[in-house]
């Protein structure tokens, strides 16, 4: 049995997570670590109660950094649904991962279909010299843009280096009205609304054509197989990986 601590558990995707892994057979929920409700407040006071396999973090992005540190420095593997985190921070924990040779798995999103999306974004890309990526999510997410789309766009910047061939010099007259630009100058639009769970638009274009690529969550319950695909993996493989896309065939 896999030894699952879930911290953030008591928020949208805690609770989920804990449902899946509750219900999975081959783990047991030792511990629920959370700063409101019933459980542990902090993941050093969980470990010192509970022997902890691997911790599940969907907290949020002013937390998530040391969280990681700690427990990749203490024995624990990680799985980091948490998005904000700065690449020169994943660096880091990459390090920290090789060296302590304690597992961590960092994706940006655990649906398979999302995952599915980045790839064909990827192959999009050898094809189109423009492309923009929009993201909606629900109006409680603090992070802008998206870690999907960064890991969309970073994907795509893998293919070929500039996606805004032709453009003209443009003047912003509200700023940031463009989005943010991001790898080979791809733009990134993020929308926050009520109504929205999480979605993503990649827009491809070229003379007389344009192609669109789109991801929607409808339901969290669409990220739990990742997220336990994720577990066992890091157990098993005490390596580092940075997205799902990496372990599915």
């Amino acid at each position: 049995m896999i030894k699952v601590a879930v911290c953030g558990a008591n928020g949208k995707m805690g609770k989920e997570v804990c449902e899946a892994v509750i219900n999975d057979p081959s783990m047991d929920l030792v511990a629920k670590i959370d700063v409101k409700g019933d459980g542990y407040r902090t993941i050093e006071e969980a470990k010192r109660y509970c022997e902890i396999d691997v911790l599940v973090d969907f907290t949020q992005p002013q937390f998530i950094y040391e969280n990681a540190k700690y427990c990749l420095r203490n024995g624990i593997d990680m799985v980091i649904g948490t998005t904000g985190l700065k690449d020169e921070e994943i660096s880091f924990l990459r390090k920290i991962s090789m060296d302590m040779k304690t597992g961590c798995f960092i994706a940006p999103n655990f649906s398979t279909g999302a995952v599915l999306m980045m790839k064909f974004a990827k192959m999009a890309a050898k094809y189109f010299d423009n492309a923009e990526i929009i993201e909606y999510h629900h109006n409680q997410k603090k992070d802008a843009p998206s870690g999907t789309s960064i890991k969309t766009a970073l994907m795509m910047s893998e293919v070929k280096g500039n996606f805004k061939s032709g453009n003209c010099d443009e003047v912003e007259t509200v700023e940031g009205s463009r989005g943010g630009t991001s790898y080979s100058d791809i733009q990134i639009h993020s929308v926050r609304m009520p109504g929205f769970v999480a979605s993503q638009e990649v827009i491809f274009g070229s003379s007389g054509q344009t192609l669109k690529i789109r991801h929607d969550s409808i339901d969290r319950k669409c990220y739990m197989d990742g997220v336990l695909m994720a577990i066992r993996h890091v157990r098993e493989n005490k390596d580092f990986i940075y997205g799902l896309d990496n372990i599915m065939e």
